[in-house]
């Protein structure tokens, strides 16, 4: 769930298969903003992404989004129930030219059935994802390619916010699980899930995979993701093991990333390791969903203290990844190291609906809002899909 969805990165799906869209090598100049859309940044690529984790973090804190941003988000989906990451001219049917991915459909229709209202497109999108489950359970950045702890992950989440058992969902004899118990690593691996199998085969540790995979296993969404009450304890190999087991090993794998410094690291070739703010924040929220709020206390704070120039920088989805951690840590996301992520997230977008207006208008909103915040959590994790090895 990270936002760094680089043309550079991107690019790379073609050539590797990584769960980031597809670009040319010279993408076109950037399309002029639409009035509905959060943040000021080109959204060829993120668009969807972005305004789906800013719609789902708005619906965790209980403030109501402007009609303006939903209707944006709901107008960028094809007839087929897909969504690209970013469709230009909603009015313009989609055709063979424009690419669809499941990471972009199933983040939309996490969101649109956490703001209500979107029924029939909601169950169009899911539809969608089921008809392009691989025939190993799981799914891949686009449709037909091979399956990713990420991708998979995403789509358990809008399987889980219809009350769908995810366990139902299968191509063959397989289901979503089966295709994450074939990422997750042995306990001399560190007991962490890999990103994909490289060419010959071999798992990688890959922290971002891990924190994505380990909410995924437990059948878990953006929108409602529970804290949990099981303390992390060392990674155990299991003769059989379960969906649980492997999220409960990379958990552990992720409370050992952070244990030294308090956060995640990234290296780009050629520099030095960078904290991962994102990854961290997604960390955050896996630690959380297996452990409860005090698993992930060390980076949460870690997060206060460091992560709002990051967030500044990187908008919307950046607030969002952050609202959805504090949410899930226990922390206040109206302060947090003294910023007001919720303030600052709305600012990036159309002004959001306020207690000053007519009732009418707000109504039915917040009684869908008050009956699904019922069973919420804390967000979920998807990230920068690139493969580099991770701590």
């Amino acid at each position: 769930m990270n936002v760094r969805r680089s043309a550079a990165v991107l690019a790379a799906t073609v050539a590797i298969g990584t769960a980031t869209p597809a670009v040319a090598a010279s993408p076109s100049p950037s399309p002029s903003l639409p009035s509905g859309l959060y943040g000021s940044s080109d959204p060829t690529y993120d668009g969807v992404w972005r305004q789906s984790l800013a719609l789902i973090a708005l619906y965790r804190v209980h403030a109501e989004p402007a009609a303006a941003a939903v209707d944006w988000l709901a107008g960028q989906q094809c007839e087929s129930g897909a969504f690209p990451a970013f469709r230009a001219n909603p009015a313009k049917a989609c055709d063979a030219k424009l690419m669809v991915d499941t990471n972009s459909t199933a983040a939309a229709a996490q969101a649109l059935s956490a703001v209500g209202g979107h029924g029939a497109a909601v169950t169009k999108a899911v539809t969608w994802l089921k008809s392009v489950q691989n025939k190993d359970g799981g799914w891949g950045y686009t449709p037909g390619g091979a399956s990713d702890a990420n991708s998979t992950s995403v789509v358990i989440g809008a399987l889980a916010t219809q009350n769908i058992p995810v366990s139902t969902i299968r191509n063959g004899a397989k289901s979503p699980y089966d295709a994450l118990l074939t990422l997750s690593l042995p306990c001399a691996g560190g007991g962490a899930f890999a990103y994909q199998p490289d060419k010959k085969g071999k798992l990688t540790a890959n922290a971002d995979a891990t924190a994505a995979a380990v909410v995924g296993a437990l059948g878990q969404s953006m929108v409602s993701v529970k804290a949990g009450d099981k303390k992390n304890a060392a990674c155990t190999d299991a003769a059989r093991p379960t969906p649980g087991d492997a999220a409960a090993n990379g958990s552990a794998y992720l409370a050992k990333a952070v244990a030294k410094d308090g956060h995640l690291t990234s290296a780009l070739p050629g520099s030095e390791n960078q904290p991962d703010y994102g990854n961290t924040a997604d960390a955050v929220v896996a630690l959380a969903a297996r452990g409860g709020t005090a698993a992930a206390t060390g980076p949460l704070r870690w997060l206060e203290r460091n992560s709002a120039k990051w967030a500044e920088q990187n908008g919307p989805a950046a607030y969002a990844q952050l609202i959805l951690a504090a949410e899930a840590g226990g922390a206040d996301p109206s302060d947090f190291g003294g910023t007001d992520l919720v303030e600052q997230l709305t600012a990036t977008g159309p002004a959001p609906v306020t207690a000053s207006q007519d009732d009418s208008d707000t109504s039915v909103w917040w009684m869908v809002g008050a009956g699904l915040a019922a069973g919420a959590g804390v967000g979920f994790l998807l990230s920068s899909r690139n493969k580099r090895k991770q701590p």
